[in-house]
């Protein structure tokens, strides 16, 4: 699961994010729920009698702080970003307390767009944020990340990035790698990977509706006080469906997913530099399979520019 977790430090960085450059507010509003489902103990993958549920808000923002073109008609963009999740846990039947019934993850962040050549492309990004349990909120909540990704666009629907990305997630600032892909199709089927978001496929059903099937990771990030210790808590999850949308009118986009949760697990790990790297001796704690469901509310007031 520390894959996961690494894929998830990319995802809080914004490379999600479409890598054309943008001229309006951009922003999504999003509930979930995972019904209850029972804990896998990992010393022995025995599936026990204590469960959780999950039910979660998201919200997110891009809003552009300056956008110029070149000579070439391509743009030079910065973008503010601000992102919120709260999430609140019930947790039944445990005879320990394993894991928290709220988590709080919030950033705001600086993007910045520019061509390099013809195909190529530099963005950079940086944030800080709180990430935390709730159950005492303090300096060592604060999170901060930033990268450099050199963005490659072989056309414009497919775009590949790399570059270092800084995190003191694990308590020192550490350089990773960090890898950027995305590419759609055209047409009334449609395929879209970004990784490491999700991939997408669906079919448009009329000039306002698309059905889609999805496989997306998502999770949350705490830091936790254990034994005296500060230590990192990490929620993943994946979770594949179907997703209607409705395009109301030119700028809003209202979503609906369900589906089942394919994993559902959570990952605690000391922040010292020296055991990122340890081989873990058991399994994580884990969620048995379940129900999943969602609404989403996007919108975006921006006209695309291109970048190559």
């Amino acid at each position: 699961m520390k894959n996961l977790h690494y894929c998830l430090i990319l995802v809080a960085l914004g490379l999600n994010l479409k890598t054309n450059a943008q001229t309006g507010v951009m922003g999504a509003l999003k509930v979930e729920y995972v019904p209850f489902s029972n804990y896998v103990r990992p010393i022995d993958s025995l599936k026990t009698g204590a469960t959780s549920n999950f039910k979660r808000i998201q919200a997110a923002v891009s809003i552009p702080l300056s956008v110029k073109t070149d000579d070439a008609g391509k743009a030079k963009t910065w973008s503010l970003l601000l992102e919120g999740s709260y999430a609140t846990m019930t947790n039944r039947d445990y005879e320990e307390n394993l894991f928290p019934t709220r988590m709080l993850n919030t950033q705001i962040g600086l993007m910045h767009m520019r061509p390099l050549g013809q195909t190529w492309s530099l963005m950079t990004m940086a944030s800080i944020g709180v990430y935390t349990d709730m159950e005492q909120i303090d300096t060592k909540d604060l999170l901060a990340q930033g990268g450099v990704m050199f963005v490659k666009h072989f056309n414009p629907n497919l775009a590949f990035g790399f570059g270092p990305v800084v995190t003191n997630t694990f308590g020192i600032p550490m350089i990773l790698p960090g890898i950027y892909f995305d590419w759609r199709t055209k047409g009334r089927y449609q395929l879209h990977v970004n990784l490491p978001q999700g991939i997408e496929f669906g079919a448009k059903m009329g000039r306002d509706f698309e059905l889609k099937t999805v496989v997306e990771l998502s999770g949350m990030t705490a830091e936790v006080e254990r034994n005296n210790k500060s230590m990192l808590l990490g929620y993943q999850q994946i979770i594949a469906g179907l997703r209607p949308e409705l395009k109301l009118g030119k700028y809003l986009t209202l979503s609906a997913t369900g589906g089942v949760t394919l994993v559902r697990s959570f990952d605690l790990q000391s922040r010292k530099l020296k055991d990122f790297f340890k081989q873990m001796d058991e399994a994580k704690p884990r969620f048995t399979t379940t129900a999943y469901g969602s609404v989403g509310l996007a919108w975006n007031f921006a006209k695309p520019l291109a970048t190559k």
